[in-house]
């Protein structure tokens, strides 16, 4: 496939983000933003968003009952991950 260049101005700290983001990935930014636009154009942000969406609706009474609950100090030791 022919590749075309692009020119995009955006703040230094989203660029950083951008290339430690694609460096995690082993992707080049080339190669990095194509994927963004291919999964945002593809319609796969959206569905994850919805699915998000969906599982807060759904179990929203869990959220909502920890938040309610009073914090108790963590037995000894317990560690956190």
């Amino acid at each position: 496939m022919a590749k075309t260049q692009l020119g995009a101005r955006v703040d230094e700290d989203i660029a950083e983000l951008a290339r430690k983001r694609a460096a995690d990935l082993g992707l080049s930014v080339g190669d990095y933003l194509a994927r963004l636009v291919q999964d945002d154009a593809g319609g796969l942000r959206a569905r994850a968003v919805d699915a998000a969406a969906r599982f807060l609706a759904e179990h929203q009474a869990v959220f909502d009952e920890a938040e309610a609950a009073p914090s108790r100090p963590a037995p000894r030791g317990t560690r956190a991950a």
